[in-house]
């Protein structure tokens, strides 16, 4: 199980791919590659009629994140002629062949800056986004960015948001029948009787990260050497855990070897109908947050079309759909009430606004402090 690849039964584009509209000659086109499951079919049909022009769209599902950045590069780092194999630059219709690179591709916010500082994508043209200035101020200083892909106010705008999930604390409800408390919070995690009984992410920016939270500091923390408590917590932590992973962490929490876990919402989210002794928490101090974006892939030419879609995901009513068929979150602010939702999700998609103002992406962190967090993180596991 990946947070990145997960399927949401028929609610999202989960076929090879959804082609809308005669390829005509001269008729526009939209090709979008996107993270499975992270947009519902009918969105995108009506999408399509709601276009004044015809226009043939072209939505091609992807696995996972990872696969789509790699794309990205592929596009970017296409063999030229010359280092094409022997006999095969010389025939003609091999040679001028063009890469159909897609005009929008779903990124991770943890992606954006590698694309951005191998020139895989090209900045947004905010003048043609009309409901840019409705994002929260939170979500825009998130996309822009340096020509590194550090953090500025003043930089270019990267990405545009369209859908968000958190780390969050899940936990078997039956376990905790003869105990007078229930998870809530980080600090939590410390207490005697789950000892042996926590599977955690096998990710140095979320475990640490987590223990910085619960001490009062940043995910986002540079120099750790500044924290002297933070070893002294770690190992305490190290002893309530069972085991450490990013794809299994979920299973045996379903047959009772451990109590509880800590996870990403979107693995965690399609489980919980099936299995109704699982009950979800946001941890109250804040947790981290991620997101998925559109981008632009460098080279592709400038269209009004990827523009209007971008606007059309976040017009109230879209955004509404898309959180509640993906069971997702909404960087667009939506009416969404408790009664929308399935009474398991709700601690999830009603966001708490002071739970969200303490919570935290995980931006880019210096080489230097990237190798503490992974040095650390290795020396606790060992």
């Amino acid at each position: 199980m990946d947070r990145r690849s997960f399927l949401l039964g028929t609610s999202g584009l989960a076929v090879s791919q959804l082609l809308i509209g005669c390829g005509g000659k001269n008729q526009s086109q939209l090709n979008v590659q996107l993270l499975k499951g992270s947009i519902p079919g009918q969105v995108v049909n009506q999408f399509h009629k709601n276009l004044q022009q015809k226009v043939q769209l072209k939505f091609a599902p992807i696995e996972q994140i990872q696969d789509l950045f790699q794309q990205l590069q592929s596009w970017q780092h296409s063999p030229k002629a010359s280092d094409q194999e022997g006999w095969r630059r010389y025939i003609p219709w091999s040679q001028g062949k063009k890469v159909a690179i897609a005009d929008l591709v779903t990124l991770g916010d943890y992606w954006l800056k590698a694309a951005i500082e191998q020139k895989l994508i090209q900045p947004l043209e905010v003048e043609q986004v009309k409901q840019w200035s409705v994002l929260d101020q939170k979500w825009q200083k998130l996309v822009q960015r340096d020509d590194l892909g550090n953090l500025n106010p003043q930089g270019k705008v990267w990405g545009a948001p369209y859908r968000w999930g958190s780390t969050v604390i899940v936990y078997n409800r039956e376990k905790f029948e003869k105990l007078d408390w229930r998870p809530r919070d980080w600090n939590d995690l410390w207490r005697d009787e789950l000892q042996q009984r926590i599977s955690l992410l096998n990710q140095p920016r979320e475990v640490i990260g987590l223990v910085l939270k619960k001490l009062g500091k940043s995910y986002n923390t540079e120099n750790l050497d500044q924290i002297p408590e933070l070893q002294t917590e770690l190992q305490k932590l190290n002893q309530q855990v069972k085991f450490y992973s990013s794809n299994n962490y979920l299973e045996p929490l379903i047959i009772g070897d451990t109590w509880l876990a800590v996870g990403w919402s979107s693995d965690i989210v399609p489980l919980l109908g099936r299995y109704p002794q699982l009950t979800v928490v946001i941890p109250q101090s804040g947790t981290a947050i991620w997101a998925d974006l559109w981008v632009r892939p460098t080279g592709v030419g400038k269209a009004s079309l990827p523009y209007q879609w971008i606007d059309f995901c976040w017009q109230p009513n879209i955004a509404k759909q898309i959180s509640l068929l993906t069971k997702s979150n909404s960087p667009i602010s939506t009416n969404i009430v408790a009664s929308d939702i399935q009474e398991p999700l709700q601690n999830l998609l009603l966001t708490n606004p002071q739970i969200f103002q303490k919570s935290e992406f995980l931006l880019p962190l210096s080489l230097s402090a990237t190798k503490q967090y992974e040095s650390l993180f290795s020396k606790l596991k060992a």
